[in-house]
C-alpha cells in the first residue's frame, strides 16, 4: 500500500490505522506465498511418487525378468515358520508345484534354523526369490522357535541405518496361516512380516493371502493363491531364457501368459507408499491384503447368509481315518477301547471304577466337534475345527442321539466274533445305558445340548459331560446332568495359555467364571486335572486354592496320555508321569486342603493305576461311616429326573466296592474281571534284564 503526503499529514491515530491494515496485508500475503509453496511441495511429492511408481512398472518387467531368466546368482527359497506342521506341510508343497510346473528348483527352509537373516536375503551380490508361509501362534505372533527370525525383521524395517532399498534384491510373496476365532490377532505374524519386508524395500510379487483354518477352505485358498503366484513367477521368466536341451537352467515348459498378467504383475509389484506401508501395519481386518478372503472367491463362503456345515470333505476324511463315525454335519461317535475290553471280560475303565458304569454299555460321543481350545495334548492331534461361537448348520438334537446310538450299536454288533468277546456282555452292550460327552470338542458349544441330554435321559441314559471352561454361561445354562467335568489342566494363567492354547483373548476369565459356576449346581460336579510332568506339576498349591472357586464333589487326577509324535505338540513319554507321581500330587491337595484342626475336606478315595488316575471326594458328602459312596445308583438317578422334581447329588448315591478303593491291593482292577497282560519285549528293558544278570 502507497502512502502519500496527505497521508503523512493525517493525525497520529488515523497513521497506526493504516499501519495495522498495511500489516494484516501483509500477514495475509505472507500466509498465501506459504499455503502456496505447501501445495507445490505436495505436488511435488505426489509427482515424485508417481514418477517412482511409474519407473518400478517399467522396469520390473525388464530388470527382474533379466534377473530371474539368467537364473545364475539368484535364490529361490520358501520358508516356513511353524509349530504344529501346518505351514511346513504348504511350503513343500509349494516347491513341488513350482518345480513341477518348469519354474526352478526352490529350496524349503525353516525359519527357526535361520541365524543370520541379513546374509540370507540382504545379500547385494544375488537376487533372492523368497515365499514365507506364516502361521500365527498365541496372541497372534509367530511360534516361538522363529522369534528371532520376526525380531530381526521388525527392528531392521525401522533401523534408519538400513534404508528403504535394505532388500531391494528380494522380491517375495506371504501367506499367512491362521483362525478368524482369534479376532484381531487373525494371521497378525503373516500381516507384520509382509508389511516389514516392504518397508525395507521388498518387491511384492503378489498380494499377502490370509489363509482361514475355520473357514474349512484354507487347502483351497493355498491352492488358489499359490497358483496365482506361478503365473506371476511364470511372468517373470518369460522372456529370454534360455532354450537349448543341454542348458540345466533353461525354462522347458512354461505356462502360457496371458495378456493381463503383465500389468498384474506391474501393479502388484510396484512401489508401496509409506501410507501404505504404514496402513498395512496397523490393518487388523480378517482378510487378505485387499480387504477379499479368498474364501470369498467363487465359492462365496458365508456372504450368501447360508450356514456352512462344520464337517469338511477333508475333515471328514481325517477322522473317518481315526475310526469316528461322523453324525450329520457337526457330531461324531466313536468306540472306547475300555469298551471292546470289557467286551471281552478284560476290565473296565477308570469310571467303571470311580463311579461303577459298565464299560461295555458306555458310548463316547460329542455333538460338536468344533472346540475353543488347541491344547497340547489333544489326542485328537488337532484335526477337529475350532470356533469361540456356533456359526454352523445345526442338526436336530434327537435325530443325532437316534444316529448315535444307532452308529454304536453297530460298532459293537462288529465285534461279535471277535476272539474273547462275551455273548452276554455282547447282549448287553447293543443297548447302552451310560453316554460320556468328552469324545472330542466342546459340547456345551452345541445350542440345543440341553435338548440332547434330556433325550439321553429319556431313554434312561445316564450323562458324563466334560467341558473345557470357556463357556461359563452355557455351564450355568445346564440341565441337570449324571456328573458334570470341567477341565482344569493348569492354575495360572501363564501355564493355562501355554497348555491349551486358547482361542478366547479373556480365556482366564471365562475359566475363573466357569468353576464358579459348578458351586450353584446341584448334581455331581468334578474338577477334572491331567498332569504334564514338567508343565504344570509344580503348580499343587494354586491348584488346591482354586478349589474354593467351585468346591466340587470330586477331584480326578490323571496322568496325560501319551498318543504318539505329532507336529500339533511337542509332548514325549518325559512328560507322562508316574502312577505314583499322579498319587503323590493328589495326597498334597489333601494336604493344602486339611482344616486348621486337621480334618479332611478330601480324601483319597479311589484309584485306577492301569489309567494312572486317582480320585479325591468330599468328606463330608461321601464317606460315610468311614465308607466311601463315589458309586452312582443309575437307575435311582432316572427316576428322579423323570419326577421334575429338584434333587440331589446326595440321592443318588452309592457305596464303593472295597476293590475300588484307593491303597486297596487290585488297585482299581475289578476283581470280577480277568486281568490280560501283554508280553512287551521291548529292546531297552531286556537289555536291563540281561545287565542285571550279569
Amino acid at each position: 500500500m502507497r502512502v502519500t503526503a496527505r497521508d503523512r499529514s493525517m493525525p497520529n491515530a488515523d497513521a497506526n490505522v493504516v499501519e495495522v491494515r498495511t500489516n494484516d496485508t501483509r500477514a495475509r500475503a505472507l500466509a498465501l506465498a506459504l499455503a502456496l509453496a505447501a501445495m507445490g511441495v505436495m505436488v511435488g511429492i505426489g509427482v515424485a511418487r508417481a514418477r517412482r511408481a511409474a519407473r518400478a512398472r517399467a522396469t520390473i518387467g525388464e530388470s527382474a525378468r533379466r534377473e530371474l531368466s539368467a537364473n545364475v546368482d539368484a535364490r529361490f527359497v520358501v520358508m516356513y515358520f511353524t509349530r504344529t506342521g501346518t505351514s511346513k506341510k504348504y511350503a513343500m508343497r509349494l516347491c513341488e508345484t513350482l518345480k513341477a510346473r518348469g519354474l526352478g528348483t526352490y529350496e524349503c527352509a525353516d525359519a527357526a534354523r535361520v541365524r543370520d537373516p541379513e546374509k540370507e536375503f540382504a545379500d547385494d551380490a544375488r537376487t533372492v526369490i523368497a515365499v514365507f508361509v506364516v502361521s500365527a501362534h498365541d496372541g497372534g505372533g509367530v511360534p516361538e522357535s522363529c522369534a528371532w527370525f520376526a525380531t530381526w525383521a521388525r527392528e531392521m524395517a525401522y533401523d534408519e541405518r538400513a534404508g528403504w532399498m535394505y532388500l531391494k534384491r528380494v522380491k517375495f510373496a506371504v501367506f499367512g496361516c491362521g483362525n478368524k476365532e482369534y479376532g484381531d490377532n487373525f494371521n497378525r505374524a503373516g500381516r507384520e512380516l509382509d508389511a516389514q519386508l516392504a518397508r525395507m524395500g521388498g518387491e511384492r510379487l503378489i498380494r499377502r493371502c490370509d489363509g482361514d483354518e475355520s473357514s474349512g477352505r484354507m487347502d483351497a485358498q493355498f491352492e488358489e493363491w499359490s497358483g496365482k503366484l506361478a503365473r506371476r513367477i511364470n511372468a517373470l521368466k518369460m522372456t529370454s531364457a534360455p532354450t537349448g536341451d543341454d542348458d540345466e537352467n533353461a525354462v522347458r515348459t512354461p505356462l502360457a501368459l496371458r495378456d493381463d498378467d503383465e500389468s498384474e504383475l506391474a501393479a502388484s509389484a510396484a512401489y508401496v507408499s509409506d501410507e501404505e506401508e504404514d496402513a498395512s501395519e496397523v490393518h487388523s481386518a480378517a482378510g487378505s491384503e485387499d480387504d477379499r478372503d479368498m474364501e470369498d472367491i467363487g465359492e462365496g463362503g458365508e456372504n450368501d447368509g447360508v450356514k456352512k456345515e462344520m464337517v469338511t470333505d477333508a475333515l471328514r476324511g481325517a477322522l473317518t481315518k481315526q475310526g469316528y463315525k461322523i453324525l450329520g454335519s457337526h457330531s461324531g461317535v466313536k468306540l472306547c477301547r475300555w469298551t471292546k475290553a470289557m467286551l471281552r471280560g478284560r476290565g473296565g475303565c477308570y469310571k467303571h471304577t470311580f463311579y461303577g458304569i459298565e464299560s461295555h454299555r458306555c458310548m463316547e460321543t460329542t455333538p460338536s466337534l468344533a472346540c475353543a481350545n488347541k491344547c497340547t495334548f489333544c489326542w485328537r492331534h488337532h484335526t477337529n475345527p475350532v470356533g469361540t461361537t456356533w456359526r454352523w448348520q445345526m442338526d436336530d438334537p434327537i435325530e443325532l442321539v437316534e444316529a448315535a446310538l444307532s452308529e454304536h450299536c453297530k460298532m459293537i454288533k462288529q465285534m461279535k466274533g471277535v476272539p474273547g468277546v462275551l455273548a452276554e456282555k455282547l447282549e448287553e452292550g447293543m443297548n447302552p445305558k451310560h453316554c460320556a460327552l468328552s469324545l472330542v470338542g466342546e459340547p456345551i458349544m452345541y445350542p440345543e445340548i440341553g435338548k440332547f441330554v434330556g433325550e439321553l435321559h429319556s431313554r434312561k441314559i445316564s450323562t458324563f459331560l466334560v467341558t473345557n471352561a470357556q463357556f461359563p454361561e452355557a455351564i450355568t445354562n445346564l440341565p441337570p446332568i449324571t456328573q458334570l467335568y470341567v477341565s482344569v489342566d493348569a492354575a495360572t494363567p501363564e501355564t493355562l495359555k501355554a497348555i491349551d492354547r486358547p482361542l478366547f483373548s479373556d480365556y482366564w476369565d471365562r475359566f475363573i467364571d466357569s468353576l464358579k459356576s459348578l458351586k450353584d449346581k446341584q448334581q455331581r460336579t468334578v474338577y477334572r486335572l491331567t498332569l504334564v510332568s514338567g508343565w504344570n506339576m509344580a503348580e499343587v498349591e494354586a491348584y488346591a486354592k482354586l478349589v474354593d472357586l467351585g468346591k466340587p464333589d470330586f477331584i480326578e487326577i490323571k496322568g496325560v496320555t501319551f498318543c504318539g509324535s505329532s507336529d500339533a505338540s511337542s509332548l514325549t513319554m518325559k512328560n507322562v508321569p508316574y502312577h505314583k507321581d499322579v498319587c503323590e500330587f493328589g495326597e498334597a491337595i489333601v494336604n493344602l486342603r486339611r482344616g486348621e484342626d486337621g480334618t479332611e475336606e478330601y480324601g483319597l478315595a479311589c484309584e485306577h493305576e492301569h489309567s494312572c488316575c486317582i480320585l479325591l471326594a468330599r468328606t463330608d458328602r461321601y464317606k460315610i461311616n468311614d465308607e466311601w459312596h463315589t458309586w452312582i445308583d443309575y437307575a435311582k438317578f432316572q427316576d428322579l429326573v423323570a419326577s421334575g422334581e429338584k434333587f440331589t447329588a446326595l440321592d443318588y448315591m452309592e457305596r464303593t466296592p472295597s476293590w475300588a478303593t484307593y491303597g486297596a491291593e487290585e488297585a482299581g482292577f475289578d476283581p470280577g474281571q480277568i486281568r490280560h497282560r501283554k508280553v512287551r519285549n521291548h529292546p531297552e528293558k531286556v537289555s536291563e534284564e540281561i545287565e542285571g544278570l550279569v
